[in-house]
């Protein structure tokens, strides 16, 4: 995972700016914790500034990358933890899960170093943005990759899942993010800041018959609907291990 987010942090702090939006939500779980462990923390996005912060982080261009007035950043692995039993007072992981070597290990790490609320942002595979009708790898790549929604249950005993609705105009450019912006998905920058673009391959002809879809208008008579809508369930989806 140091390797991988070595390779593609290129543009991360540039196309992954945290949505305040998203933010919200995700501190409202982290309820009035004072005390705050952040695994697979990358750049530092949605840690709170308000709470005593640990970042856990192994890659090293991604630690560089951090802010200076970001908490503190530990290199080291979800799976292998340093940190005593009950160390914090709340965690979070935030769209990281998916790259862990072990995900079982490192949620179960994150349990029993956290004494309250665990909170995790991830998908749920079984979900189909409408992207993945040109590029079904992704799907594909969706399924391989990120635990399934009754994993969470499995590892860290009882858990609420919800929906983490996406604004049409988000600030934070993860991979589904550009669902009424279709036209940023053909610029190369905007999918660097993307892991599963780095992940694919062959994406150039479902990327072509998108390009050509939004000349002719056809995606926009197919996906009509979405051009209405101000936040959109992409399948994104927000556990909390209390």
């Amino acid at each position: 995972m140091s390797a991988l987010y070595d390779t593609i942090g290129i543009n991360y702090v540039e196309l992954r700016k945290p949505d305040p939006r998203i933010a919200k939500t995700i501190e409202q779980a982290l309820g009035a914790a004072k005390v705050v462990l952040n695994v697979g923390a990358g750049t530092g996005s949605y840690e709170p500034a308000d709470r005593q912060l640990i970042a856990v982080e192994p890659s090293p261009e991604m630690i560089r990358k951090r802010s200076p007035s970001a908490a503190r950043a530990i290199r080291a692995s979800a799976d292998e933890l340093p940190f005593e039993d009950g160390s914090f007072e709340a965690s979070m992981a935030i769209l990281t899960v998916h790259h862990w070597p072990d995900k079982e290990a490192g949620l179960r790490e994150m349990r029993r170093v956290t004494r309250g609320p665990i909170v995790l942002l991830t998908f749920d595979p079984s979900h189909r943005p409408w992207l993945t009708d040109y590029l079904p790898q992704l799907a594909t790549l969706d399924e391989a990759q990120m635990p399934q929604m009754s994993d969470y249950e499995r590892w860290l005993g009882n858990v609420r899942i919800s929906p983490m609705l996406v604004p049409h105009d988000c600030t934070d450019g993860f991979l589904y993010a550009y669902w009424r912006r279709p036209s940023a998905y053909l610029d190369a920058r905007i999918r660097s800041g993307s892991s599963s673009f780095w992940a694919i391959r062959d994406a150039e002809a479902g990327l072509s018959k998108l390009a050509r879809d939004l000349e002719t208008g056809e995606w926009q008579r197919r996906y009509s609907e979405l051009l209405a809508l101000e936040e959109y369930d992409a399948g994104y989806r927000l556990v909390i291990s209390p």
